[in-house]
């Protein structure tokens, strides 16, 4: 009876350990497997231009999360023109990529390019820009065939430079204002303006805007645009920029004149725009982080790959405090 029993024991220690081994060995098997799986993964990204340091940022962003998440990447720079937007996208599926992200150069064409990525069955997210006619579709309803939308909410990140305009703004007078606007074939340029002059009525400030002029958004431009403002209207109030690439321009016209208005920008949290609040050559400007931006945008794109049951058409944001100098630690990037 007891060797019977001993026998028993012995099997079914045998039995229980390889079990054991047999589920260890499944479980490293599918561990390797997904391990293998990630490093197997290609992700292209398309930007706009990397003439920019906001673009560079959003690539650098994507680039270190996916390098966590063993996924190799392909960044291809059409140098600002749509139409190498265009064969980059092309020559990304070609490639076999397993998912593209791109930064649009035009709103409207951009619809075209994701249909063509999406019939392919290719998960694709935008990033920073709304693809679609901003008149025909709002930013948190992107654009059918996306995975994803990942952008600043441009119409926020212009209530909140309108909130803090309508504290600067004279209170006895009709306030005279000038916006420098970015390229008008971006879609967030009306929207950064449409939140501006919302938050301004709801405010209940008194103005009228003298001026509005766009540009590609440089300094250079920001400057030449801010020194016709200035001749015409030597009395202007405020001058509201749409990046702190032609608020930085806008500050030097400034300081060349006699006249000296406040000056805020959206679009901000550069380094040179940090240094610009201060050395109060700006007042401020609303903070944007394009190295976020370009890490929500491989999570998105790792999500709609990996899991593909993730519904699509979904916005991606983040918050957008402002940034003077009594705030200026809560902006983080300094890109």
């Amino acid at each position: 009876m007891h060797a019977t029993q001993n026998r028993y024991r012995t099997h079914s220690k045998s039995v229980s350990g390889s079990i054991f081994r047999s589920s260890a060995i499944a479980l490293t098997a599918l561990l390797f497997a997904g391990s293998a799986m990630a490093k197997d993964l290609t992700f292209g990204y398309v930007p706009a231009s990397l003439e920019y340091p906001y673009n560079v940022m959003t690539a650098k962003g994507f680039e270190e999360a996916a390098k966590e998440k063993g996924v190799k990447t392909v960044v291809i720079d059409p140098r600002g023109s749509v139409e190498k937007q265009g064969n980059s996208l092309d020559d990304l599926l070609s490639q076999k990529v397993d998912a593209i992200g791109f930064l649009p150069l035009d709103s409207v064409v951009a619809e075209g390019f994701v249909d063509k990525v999406s019939d392919a069955k290719v998960p694709i997210v935008a990033i920073a820009l709304q693809v679609g006619d901003s008149a025909k579709r709002q930013l948190k309803d992107p654009y059918p065939g996306l995975s994803a939308l990942v952008a600043t909410d441009n119409y926020q990140s212009g209530v909140v430079a309108g909130e803090m305009a309508a504290g600067l703004l004279p209170k006895d007078k009709t306030a005279k204002i000038g916006i420098v606007m970015g390229d008008p074939a971006y879609t967030i340029v009306k929207l950064d303006t449409d939140g501006f002059k919302a938050a301004l009525d709801k405010a209940g400030a008194k103005y009228t805007i003298v001026a509005e002029q766009p540009t590609n958004w440089t300094p250079d431009e920001g400057e030449a645009v801010c020194q016709n403002f200035l001749t015409a209207h030597p009395d202007i109030d405020l001058i509201y920029s749409h990046a702190d690439d032609m608020a930085i321009g806008c500050a030097r016209a400034i300081d060349a004149s006699n006249s000296k208005p406040k000056l805020i920008a959206t679009g901000g949290g550069s380094k040179l725009g940090h240094d610009a609040i201060l050395a109060g050559e700006m007042y401020g400007s609303v903070c944007t982080r394009p190295k976020l931006l370009g890490k929500l945008m491989f999570d998105a794109l790792y999500e709609a790959t990996t899991k593909p049951e993730t519904p699509k058409g979904r916005f991606v944001s983040y918050d957008m405090p402002p940034i003077t100098k009594e705030t200026i630690d809560s902006c983080p990037e300094q890109w």
